[in-house]
């Protein structure tokens, strides 16, 4: 099983950015899928979820309005597109999935990807 993560870079405040997962070695539509992130210095935060079909997701507080996660399932693929983006919001990003279908906020998932740099310039 693999995830690799991508779409990271370097944003000034109010920016946007996508991040992509690609997964492999798995049936992905039995997945459900998160993203969380972690600044230097602090905790992992859960970010988003999406359930399996996609029909369900969970944002963080932090992030409503601004983010959102979708799916592909046909390309074993989850997106989270990122819209008015925060010096606040830079961080170490990782997609995350794990069977079963209720979303999961806490860092539980069994699968991780690598992770990607999001850094936002105020």
């Amino acid at each position: 099983v693999q995830l690799q993560a991508s779409g990271g870079g370097l944003v000034q405040a109010g920016g946007s950015l996508r991040l992509s997962c690609a997964a492999s070695g798995l049936t992905f539509s039995l997945y459900r899928l998160g993203w969380f992130r972690q600044a230097p210095g602090k905790e992992q935060e859960f970010v988003a979820g999406i359930s399996r079909s996609g029909s369900t997701t969970n944002l963080a507080d932090s992030v409503k309005g601004r983010f959102a996660i979708s799916r592909d399932n046909a390309k074993n693929t989850v997106y989270l597109q990122m819209n008015a983006l925060k010096p606040e919001d830079t961080a170490v990003y990782y997609c995350a999935a794990d069977l079963g279908t209720v979303i999961l906020v806490s860092p539980t998932y069994r699968r991780w990807g690598q992770g990607t740099q999001v850094t936002v310039s105020s």
